[in-house]
């Protein structure tokens, strides 16, 4: 089976005119082929009917997902207030597409429609895009049954306002559930890492609500931090502090005595942590700080695993979902990470990619697993003609 992709990016004043220019320069690259699947990353900053219309203005009705980033990527780096749009085609393979609205809303009626979508088609691998801000995604993944190859990130936006997007087909909206599966014999490898470590200081997390971390041993979690890094504690509620803190996230120990890591999104105005996912009170948790050449290693570790799972298909298309993390700590280096999965992919890959507020990837067992902090990179292959 002929698998072959394109990607193509734009900066315009508007969401239409942007989408349209990435998605021409994406069919120049396909030649003849009709797509089969289109991906769409685009800037929050745009509206998303009007890059789905600029899209759709040189595809028709093609299958179509995507989210809203702080940024888009691509080989040649990382792009702001853009659209990236990849393309795969195929003549033996089909995309579906489904657009599951008000998640947010009703989270345990779209979850049994989710899993009703699986459970036809098991072992089909997919494209899971939601909400970054306000999907409970540990939740989520928890609700669906074992053996399901899904991978996926949470659109990210403004951290004030909450403002994101995702995009299912000729629908989007906050808070939905994007779903892209493709039926065909497509190898697919998953990899993934991140570059932040524990650096000693230790915390039991004692009052936690929903979403909120509100006191670390016993205090404040802005004071927690105020204590190690010496801003005053009101400082932390503010720009640039308030943001800033996703660089420090929560190393929280597992039974296994592994830590899974889970990353603030800001500091409330009351000192407590705004996280995407719950966290237990009594669980301790270690600081974890990331450094450029720990990430450099773990963008490398990522590709490897991803070709890894290829079994000896040839690599088409790269797709890359950071966590926003990754964008604030290379800001003064800015696409030092999207260069070092291009090396590490031999620098002849189409690569798309984006900023996320999370991570889905399958385990050993195909049980969908949320992380924070990391980036997954996803190779989509093509088996060599014998």
């Amino acid at each position: 089976m002929s698998l072959i992709a394109a990607v193509g990016q734009a900066r315009a004043l508007d969401g239409r005119e942007a989408g349209l220019q990435a998605t021409h320069e994406a069919l120049n690259g396909l030649g003849n082929t009709p797509p089969t699947l289109g991906l769409v990353i685009s800037s929050y900053q745009y509206d998303a009917q009007q890059v789905i219309n600029g899209v759709a203005s040189l595809t028709g009705g093609m299958p179509l997902v995507g989210f809203s980033s702080s940024a888009g990527m691509t080989a040649s780096g990382v792009h702001s207030h853009s659209v990236v749009v990849a393309l795969l085609a195929s003549s033996d393979a089909r995309a579906d597409v489904q657009w599951l609205a008000g998640y947010t809303q009703a989270s345990r009626e779209v979850s049994q429609q989710l899993a009703e979508l699986f459970r036809r088609k098991p072992k089909q691998p997919a494209l899971l895009f939601a909400d970054g801000f306000n999907t409970d995604t540990e939740q989520l993944c928890a609700s669906l049954p074992a053996g399901i190859p899904l991978i996926g990130g949470l659109s990210t936006g403004d951290l004030h306002s909450g403002n994101a997007y995702q995009i299912g087909g000729a629908q989007y909206g906050a808070g939905g559930l994007a779903l892209a599966r493709i039926e065909g014999n497509i190898p697919i490898g998953v990899g993934f890492d991140h570059g932040w470590q524990p650096v000693g200081a230790h915390f039991r997390v004692t009052r936690s609500r929903g979403f909120w971390v509100r006191t670390l041993d016993g205090r404040p979690a802005s004071e927690a931090y105020a204590h190690l890094f010496g801003y005053p504690a009101r400082e932390w509620a503010f720009p640039p502090l308030n943001q800033l803190v996703r660089l420090y996230p929560l190393g929280l120990e597992q039974l296994n005595k592994n830590l899974v890591v889970r990353s603030p999104l800001r500091v409330e105005a009351d000192g407590s942590f705004r996280m995407n996912v719950g966290v237990s009170d009594g669980t301790e948790a270690y600081l974890l700080i990331g450094s450029l050449s720990a990430c450099r290693t773990a963008a490398q570790n990522a590709v490897q695993q991803a070709l890894a799972q290829l079994n000896g298909a040839r690599p088409v298309l790269a797709l890359v979902l950071a966590d926003v993390s990754w964008q604030i700590l290379h800001e003064a280096h800015a696409g030092a990470d999207v260069a070092a999965v291009n090396e590490a992919l031999g620098g002849n890959v189409p690569l798309a990619g984006g900023y996320t507020l999370g991570q889905i990837v399958p385990t050993e067992d195909d049980r969908p697993q949320f992380l924070n902090q990391h980036m997954v990179v996803v190779v989509f292959g093509e088996h060599e003609e014998k």
